[in-house]
């Protein structure tokens, strides 16, 4: 897609579940939206929330979904969750569902009660309540958008009708972004590695693909084989709805085309070494190192006018880029451009426009037979950090978030931070020299729980009730203004990479931050009223885990200050990567669906994450019991507890579509995976439930993984 990656997260942020509409199309993360002023306190009210009884079973974790049939030590996940798993049925709507999916609902439904709430008030114009009410209404009116069809994106399809040069292309590919078409060229601003108290414009080439991962193009087997001859079908539906001809014969050049771009694009293992995507160079070097493209008019048309330097995410693939750039005709570029011009703004047009992105982007890559409810829909687009979120948000942790979770938060903070410094200390593998830095980078990690503390003034965005293109529109240009005017400012380290009501957790490795949106700190992850040992199994192994990324094989190269550089002895790091290919090989032997692997380099930075993160949250766990032996509950020990707890959180059912694709797609290893993967490598789990050489997760001593 063609929006804005968020400016401060990209590509060095690790969030603890991939982001982004599961059933909708595939999009980047967008520019992180302008906040505004507080919204007035008539717009909310303060819940109290019931502090005295676990909302889940007795102690935090629901019994009722074991399977007793099944032994722990075969199948951890199926122990935990097997008779969820068994009646549970996906819904229609949906191309997985679990533990996140349900807290996301329940955010949904209370920012759907926030957005009712602003509406019913009838709010000032140009207040930010009339913002999130005017935007979802113009969203929900379907009468209007089926009268206009494709009559907004008439302007922009007669502008690109009209491109018949390679300067004009150039131009075209310049305003891209601005546009919301498709360019073989994408850019965006985000914290220099080097000195991430400064922005840095960030160039990548082979963008604009429609399909999820090279993969889908480059493997010839009958699943993908089959996505792309329904993706050229697509392609020409898509195409029909504004009469443009030959349909048939642009969507198969279109495919051509996202195929040849397709063969220069890295393997996704590779895209996430930073060792390889950090590749700074002044913009005089730029030029000369990669001539052949007008890199002055491509900038000039997307309103950069001063470049003193730049860093090349993916240098290999520039040159043949720009030969195809060369030598593809302008017609095919335009075709690429017309198609992802329209359907990228399907969901601000007709119904049926809508549908049929939807049902290629869904229903084919993710085998969702159904949409979501419209209101669903328009929380998300309102209620997005690509849209008004944190606006939206504000008012949410007025009415939903109790301040008291925020200090039981930060004191958890400081358990994991401890039990990390002994881990870091007691490592047999790691040299002084390289512990001293660990230890300062350690002491460095800055936590954000709930919310911001600062918040963005959104009041020049224009929203008008009766014109969501328009809406969509102002805000996609607004955050490209914003984007851009970075460049040559210092970063702001209190900005946030996700809204206050996002059910999610992410590790920022330039301002070395780990940050927990008030969305997460509900049950299964956090309940004041909870066992101990299912918080430090929930979201103390969710903090563990964004500490981990500090730490894990990428993360691993930013120090304290978030500067990318290798702090490291020689020894130690060969000792360290030892451990981690290991794992990696571990990971490499599960096969989710039969001919599909999980690729362990790719999935290795978010394997390390769970793996150290709950070794650090049993650690800090024991700490907490201060030599103290746990209670039995129910008839389950301590040790018990904290490792159903971990399962429960990854409670989780895909589609095989869905899986299939995110096996091309999502850092994360499945949710089963994330379970059976990771409590097989702790000896404390052998203990805890009498796992013996005979059972199927069994691993011999030697060949269990813990780093930290």
């Amino acid at each position: 897609m063609s929006t804005l990656k968020i400016f401060a997260l990209a590509p060095l942020c690790a969030a603890l579940l991939s982001c982004g509409s599961e059933e909708s199309m595939p999009q980047q993360s967008a520019a992180p939206e302008q906040v505004p002023a507080t919204p007035s306190a008539s717009a909310a009210d303060n819940t109290t929330t019931d502090t005295t009884t676990p909302e889940l079973g007795s102690f935090g974790v629901d019994l009722s979904y074991q399977d007793e049939n099944v032994e722990p030590g075969d199948d951890f996940f199926r122990y935990a969750n097997g008779v969820w798993l068994d009646e549970f049925e996906l819904p229609a709507d949906r191309s997985n569902y679990g533990s996140f999916t349900a807290l996301s609902d329940r955010s949904d439904e209370r920012v759907r009660t926030i957005i009712e709430d602003l509406s019913n008030m009838e709010p000032a114009a140009g207040t930010i309540e009339q913002k999130i009410s005017d935007y979802f209404l113009s969203y929900m009116n379907t009468e209007a958008l089926n009268d206009r069809g494709i009559a907004p994106l008439q302007p922009g399809l007669a502008a690109l009708a009209e491109i018949d040069s390679q300067e004009e292309l150039v131009t075209g590919f310049g305003r891209a972004q601005i546009d919301n078409t498709a360019s073989p060229f994408g850019f965006y601003v985000s914290a220099d590695r080097s000195d991430p108290d400064q922005h840095q414009l960030t160039i990548v080439a082979g963008t604009g693909l429609g399909l999820p991962d090279r993969d889908y193009y480059l493997v010839d087997n009958a699943d993908y084989q089959e996505v792309r001859e329904e993706y050229a079908a697509h392609i020409e539906r898509i195409l029909n709805f504004a009469d443009i001809p030959d349909g048939a014969a642009k969507a198969e050049s279109i495919l051509a085309l996202e195929s040849r771009i397709a063969e220069f694009t890295w393997p996704r293992a590779q895209r996430r070494n930073r060792d390889l995507t950090y590749n700074p160079m002044s913009y005089a070097d730029f030029k000369s190192e990669y001539p052949g493209f007008d890199w002055d008019g491509f900038f000039a048309a997307a309103g950069i006018t001063e470049l003193d330097e730049l860093n090349v995410l993916y240098p290999s693939v520039m040159s043949p880029i720009i030969d195809l750039v060369e030598s593809v005709p302008v017609e095919d570029w335009r075709n690429l451009m017309t198609y992802r011009y329209i359907v990228d703004s399907a969901g601000l047009l007709s119904e049926e426009i809508d549908q049929e992105a939807f049902h290629f982007y869904s229903t084919v890559l993710n085998g969702v037979p159904e949409q979501r409810q419209r209101w669903e829909r328009g929380v998300t687009r309102v209620g997005s950090l690509s849209s008004l979120g944190e606006a939206v948000g504000q008012i949410y942790v007025q009415r939903h978030f109790p301040e008291s979770a925020k200090q039981q938060m930060e004191n958890l903070v400081e358990n994991l931070r401890t039990a990390l410094a002994e881990s870091i200390e007691e490592n047999d593998w790691m040299g002084e020299e390289t512990k001293e830095e660990a230890h300062q980078k350690l002491q460095a990690f800055r936590p954000k729980i709930a919310y911001p503390d600062e918040w963005k003034d959104l009041s020049d965005i224009e929203i008008d009730r009766d014109d969501l293109f328009a809406n969509a529109q102002n805000i996609r240009e607004f955050n490209y203004e914003d984007e851009i005017s970075r460049l040559g400012e210092p970063t702001n380290r209190e900005e946030w990479g996700m809204t206050p009501q996002t059910v999610n957790a992410y590790y920022n490795s330039s301002f070395n931050e780990i940050v927990f949106p008030a969305g997460i700190l509900q049950p299964p992850f956090f309940d004041p009223a909870a066992d101990m040992a299912v918080n430090y199994g929930g979201i103390g192994a969710v903090i563990g885990h964004e500490m981990g990324h500090g730490f894990d094989d990428q993360g691993s190269k930013s120090d304290y200050a978030g500067v990318q550089r290798n702090w490291w002895t020689d020894e130690d790091r060969a000792n360290f990567e030892q451990l981690t290919t290991a794992l990696a090989e571990q990971y490499n032997q599960f096969e989710p669906v039969p001919g599909y692997f999980i690729d362990g380099n790719f999935t290795l930075g978010e394997n390390i994450g769970d793996v150290g993160g709950l070794s650090l949250a049993y650690r800090a766990y024991k700490l907490a019991l201060d030599g103290e032996e746990a209670p039995v509950i129910d008839g389950y020990t301590g040790d018990q507890r904290f490792f159903l707890a971990w399962a429960q959180v990854w409670q989780r059912k895909y589609r095989e579509d869905n899986l299939i694709q995110r096996l091309t797609t999502d850092p994360h290893s499945p949710s089963e995976f994330r379970v059976n993967g990771v409590v097989r490598n702790f000896d404390e789990w052998y203990e805890a439930f009498d796992v013996t050489p005979e059972d199927d997760l069994y691993l011999p001593p030697e060949e269990r993984i813990r780093i930290w």
